[in-house]
């Protein structure tokens, strides 16, 4: 939105466009070597303890010899997008100007293709780095119908796999998702009605919802992304080296 190459000032265009200034001269830092390490073991601990929260995984950590503090677990959970599973209560308030919908699929017999199509978003661990996953997947088959991967969390890698799934295998019945901004944004949930797509949100935090695409993190990230990373984790060191 900022043209650097304008006559008009950036001061001015910043207060155009309602932008701070300062961001106009912030200039991306990469994560360092040493939290790429801690958020893949986060990663590794939370799937193996998908109820532990940012205290719980805290103490985890300092007990492996990970000097870290709650406040750096709560930032790195927030950007890995993940949360512990338990229920709480009231937590189904949608974000400013975005619908909650129900679940659709308490007591639903699922016995045919394109009935029940489901889609989440995961952190991937790289070599260098980190990004987001998300994938469409059909309930009945358990088939993976279309996937994109993302360096941001912006809704439009969310919209593309949809679109995706739909141009190849046509369209579902009912479309489930968890309370993700991303699912819950009006350009996704619009694609879905203008489709005549049902649409059908879990709980937050409840993975049960969803569990089939909760399974499919699991094994692409226990049976192929943690077979190949190169880069230690902080207590297992050589169980990291690639195959």
């Amino acid at each position: 939105m900022i043209d650097r190459s304008h006559e008009l000032p950036l001061t001015r265009q910043a207060q155009l466009l309602k932008l701070s200034r300062g961001s106009l001269y912030y200039q991306p830092r990469p994560v360092s070597a040493e939290d790429l390490a801690i958020m893949r073991r986060i990663d590794e601990l939370h799937l193996e303890h998908p109820f532990a929260g940012s205290r719980m995984l805290r103490d985890l950590l300092r007990g492996e010899g990970v000097q870290i503090g709650r406040a750096r677990v709560i930032t790195m959970m927030r950007r890995m997008r993940i949360e512990a599973i338990y229920r709480r209560p009231n937590t189904s308030k949608p974000g400013p100007g975005h619908r909650i919908y129900p679940y659709l699929l308490r007591g639903l017999a699922v016995d045919r293709p394109n009935q029940v199509w489901a889609m989440d978003i995961t952190y991937i661990p790289m070599a260098r780095g980190f990004v987001y996953l998300a994938a469409v997947i059909d309930w009945h088959t358990r088939r993976v119908l279309s996937w994109r991967l993302s360096i941001t969390m912006e809704t439009d890698f969310c919209i593309e796999a949809a679109l995706e799934a739909l141009a190849k295998h046509g369209k579902p019945e009912i479309f489930n998702t968890d309370q993700g901004s991303q699912f819950t944004s009006t350009a996704f949930t619009g694609l879905l009605a203008d489709n005549g797509i049902q649409i059908s949100m879990d709980g937050r935090g409840a993975w049960r919802d969803n569990v089939f695409v909760v399974r499919l993190w699991r094994s692409v990230k226990y049976e192929e992304v943690y077979l190949r990373l190169t880069t230690a984790s902080p207590r297992r060191g050589p169980r990291w080296a690639g195959t």
